[in-house]
């Protein structure tokens, strides 16, 4: 029986992903069969790396099995249809090497990113694909996130694929014009991929850090792309300032820690400062926009020394600036929460009513539990309780539910105490 993969190496993998299916890409020029040649390298990787151990060169090593399978699907295919020149592309010249896969410090992640936003793909669709390709996830693990089955999720991701593939476009960064238009979509993408990794939907842990490291790391080459873009600054400040948080967010038993309850001597401050300087440029531009709104809110936070210290004026008010700019109901739901920062609880309930009216967010989680918190504040514990259990029960976070949970039976017994 094959022992599995450590979290090292599985994290590895993730990481080697995007630069694998980018070389196999360039090499084959078929982004789809990459793809599949690639998860076919990896399925390999977690079969016999534990029984022979990682090799020196561990990307080298998925290239050359992931070109192997493609040379290989390639002949089945020339061969099927008779194409005699596939077979002479195929013999053309060797697989990549192991060495020339090291001494290139090439990365295709960029133009992976741009490819998965392809307009001819819903979002979805982009967002499922990216987080495979580029974030190395399974099919099986996205679909968990998206809570489908994982036939459902294959099938997306093959139609993904298959539009990509038809729509011939180059394996090349897109002209200045089609970046413009891809931009807002692969910038949506990277933040649903951070926030996926600092506060996943599923599963026993609540931050996958490999997932928002990679989403930092692209809108980090992202910026180097388009250094004068104030949304792309403003969107990798977002991720700092966020991430910069990530030690406090969870105990040594990984129970949650809620933002005004967190040690703030384990922020991290170098990340704090990184991000507000690149907040402060962007702005300095002046043209605002909903990631650089964001990263305001979260440096408001960051950089008070308590939580008593918090501006929630200032918050309250970008929020409401920020309503007017997105039509998102999780930022209706923040605004709530800061208007009961300011104004007490019975104010944020009030907003609530009318966020509880949006289709897209009746039944989430985070709605039950905010009017918990505020039913807390406002002395109602009962009603609390309900709302805590509620939340409780729609939640797919196993950590979010121990922590509601918890907070319903505290509240509970202090009810019965009283």
């Amino acid at each position: 029986m094959t022992a599995p993969l450590s979290p090292a190496h599985e994290q590895l993998l993730r990481e080697l992903t995007p630069l694998v299916v980018g070389a196999i890409t360039r090499r084959f020029g078929d982004f789809a069969a990459a793809e599949d040649a690639t998860q076919e390298a990896l399925i390999a990787a977690a079969t016999q790396w534990p029984r022979d151990g990682v090799p020196d060169n561990p990307r080298g090593w998925l290239i050359q099995v992931a070109a192997r399978r493609m040379t290989d699907h390639i002949r089945s295919e020339s061969a099927r249809r008779k194409r005699e020149e596939a077979s002479a592309a195929i013999e053309a010249g060797p697989a990549p090497s192991a060495d020339r896969a090291m001494s290139s410090d090439h990365d295709d992640t960029l133009i992976l990113l741009f490819m998965c936003c392809h307009p001819a793909l819903t979002r979805s669709s982009a967002v499922a694909l990216m987080l495979r390709a580029v974030g190395g996830l399974t099919t099986a693990e996205i679909a968990r996130g998206y809570l489908v089955p994982e036939p459902t999720m294959a099938q997306r991701i093959s139609r993904a694929k298959q539009s990509i593939r038809a729509s011939n476009v180059p394996f090349d960064l897109p002209s200045e014009r089609d970046r413009v238009e891809r931009l807002g979509a692969v910038l949506h993408v990277l933040y649903l991929i951070f926030n996926e990794g600092y506060a996943s939907t599923s599963g026993p842990t609540l931050q996958r850090t490999g997932l928002s490291s990679e989403a930092i790391r692209l809108a980090r080459a992202l910026r180097d792309l388009l250094p004068e873009d104030g949304e792309v600054a403003g969107l990798l400040a977002l991720m700092l300032l966020t991430d910069a948080r990530r030690a406090a967010r969870t105990t040594k038993d990984g129970e949650l820690v809620p933002l005004d309850e967190q040690d703030r001597s384990l922020w991290d401050r170098d990340q704090i400062r990184e991000g507000v300087d690149l907040l402060s440029t962007a702005l300095a531009n002046g043209i605002v926009g909903i990631y650089q709104l964001q990263a305001a809110i979260a440096a408001i936070h960051d950089e008070a020394a308590r939580a008593g210290d918090t501006d929630w004026k200032q918050i309250a008010a970008l929020y409401g600036l920020l309503r007017r700019m997105s039509d998102n109901p999780m930022v209706a739901l923040n605004h709530a929460v800061a208007v009961a920062m300011v104004e007490g609880p019975e104010a944020g309930l009030l907003l609530l009513d009318a966020v509880g009216r949006d289709a897209r967010i009746a039944n989430h989680f985070r709605l039950d539990a905010v009017r918990g918190h505020l039913h807390e504040r406002a002395g109602r514990r009962e009603r609390a309780v309900e709302h805590f259990r509620a939340a409780a029960e729609k939640t797919t976070s196993m950590q979010e539910r121990n922590y509601l949970m918890k907070k319903a039976a505290v509240l509970a017994a202090s009810t019965r105490d009283s």
